[in-house]
C-alpha cells in the first residue's frame, strides 16, 4: 500500500505542471516543492535529533548569496554555483554547529537564531560583495516556469532520499537515541555531538541547495529577504504540521501549509499571519502529533474495532 501511494505521488508530481490551470499553480507548485526540501532537511535535525533550530535561514541565505555572486562576479553559472553554496554552508555549519550543539533545550534554540542574525548583519554590511542592504539584481532569465518545478522536483526528491536512507541506518538509530535520552545515548557509547553535528552538516547543506535554487527563481535577494527568521519558522511548521521525526512529514505539511499562506493571504493581504497563525494553533490543539502520525493513531484505534466485529459477527 505504501509503495503504491508511493507510486502515485511520483506520477501525480511529474504530471502537475502540465495539467495546472495556469502559471500561478505552477508557482505554487515550484514554492511547495521548495519547502518540501527545507521542511525535510530541517527535519534530519530537528525531527530525528530533536535539535529544534531556529537558525536555519543562515544556511538558507549562505546558499542564496554564493551562486548569486559567483553568477555577478565570476559569470558562474547558478548550477554549479548552487553547489558550491551547498559545501560553503556545510561547510559553516561545522563553527555553528561545534558553538552550539553542546546547548540544549532553548538555549540551542536561541543560539542558532543568534547566529543566524550575526550572518544577517555581517551580509547587510559587507557592501561591496553583497550590495548590503540594496540586495543583488539578477539581471538574466535562467529559465521557464517548467524548468524550475522539475529542478524543484528533483531537489526536493534527493532530500527525501537521503534522509530516507539516513533514518534507516546505524546513525538513524544515533539519531533517534539522542532525541530520546541524551545522556543515555552516551552512556551507551554514542558520540551525541558529533552525530548531531553531522545532520547539521547535511541539513545545512540542502537547505542552502534551496537557498541558491530560491535566488534564482527570484531573480532579487536582499539580507532581510534571504536571512528572515519567518524562513526558519516556515521550515519547522511544515515538519511539525505533516509529523516530526517521519520522512513523509515535512512532504505532506509543506504541500498543504505553502498553498494555504497564499490561500490567506489572498483573503486578506493585512490579517493573513494573523488568520495563518490562527491555523496553525487550532492544528495543534487538534493534532499535536502532526498527520502522518495523527492519522496512524487514528487508523490503529479503528483497526481493533473492526477485527471485534468480524469475530462477533463469525460468532453469531
Amino acid at each position: 500500500m505504501r509503495k503504491l501511494c508511493l507510486a502515485v505521488v511520483i506520477v501525480v508530481a511529474f504530471a502537475y505542471p502540465l495539467l495546472a490551470p495556469n502559471r500561478f499553480f505552477i508557482h505554487l507548485g515550484i514554492m511547495s516543492l521548495l519547502y518540501v526540501l527545507l521542511g525535510t532537511s530541517w527535519n534530519l535535525l530537528g525531527g530525528y535529533a530533536g535539535q529544534i533550530s531556529f537558525g536555519h535561514a543562515a544556511f538558507f541565505g549562505t546558499g542564496a548569496y554564493t551562486s548569486t555572486i559567483l553568477l555577478l562576479k565570476l559569470g558562474v553559472s547558478p548550477w554549479p554555483g548552487m553547489l558550491a553554496g551547498g559545501l560553503l554552508a556545510a561547510l559553516l555549519s561545522i563553527p555553528v554547529g561545534w558553538l552550539t550543539l553542546r546547548l540544549r533545550g532553548p538555549y540551542f534554540a536561541l543560539a542558532t537564531l543568534a547566529a543566524s542574525e550575526v550572518l544577517r548583519i555581517v551580509v547587510f554590511n559587507w557592501d561591496r560583495l553583497t550590495g548590503g542592504g540594496d540586495g543583488l539584481n539578477i539581471l538574466v532569465n535562467l529559465g521557464s516556469l517548467l524548468k524550475f518545478y522539475y529542478i524543484a522536483l528533483a531537489l526536493a526528491c534527493s532530500a527525501v532520499a537521503v534522509v530516507w536512507v539516513i533514518t534507516r541506518s546505524r546513525w538513524g538509530l544515533f539519531l533517534s537515541a539522542i532525541k530520546e535520552d541524551e545522556d543515555a545515548a552516551e552512556a551507551l557509547g554514542v558520540a551525541a555531538t558529533r552525530m548531531k553535528l553531522l545532520a547539521l552538516v547535511v541539513s545545512a547543506f540542502f537547505v542552502a541547495l534551496g537557498g541558491s535554487f530560491f535566488a534564482s527563481y527570484h531573480l532579487y535577494i536582499n539580507p532581510d529577504l534571504v536571512f528572515e527568521s519567518s524562513i526558519s519558522i516556515q521550515m519547522i511548521i511544515v515538519s511539525i504540521v505533516g509529523g516530526l521525526g517521519t520522512v513523509e512529514g515535512p512532504v505532506l505539511g509543506a504541500i498543504i501549509m505553502i498553498p494555504l499562506s497564499e490561500y490567506f493571504r489572498g483573503i486578506s493581504p493585512v490579517a493573513n499571519l494573523l488568520i495563518y497563525g490562527i491555523f496553525i494553533v487550532l492544528f495543534m490543539t487538534l493534532m499535536p502529533e502532526g498527520l502522518i502520525r495523527g492519522s496512524r493513531r487514528i487508523f490503529q484505534r479503528r483497526a481493533p474495532g473492526r477485527k471485534e466485529d468480524l469475530d462477533a459477527a463469525s460468532a453469531s
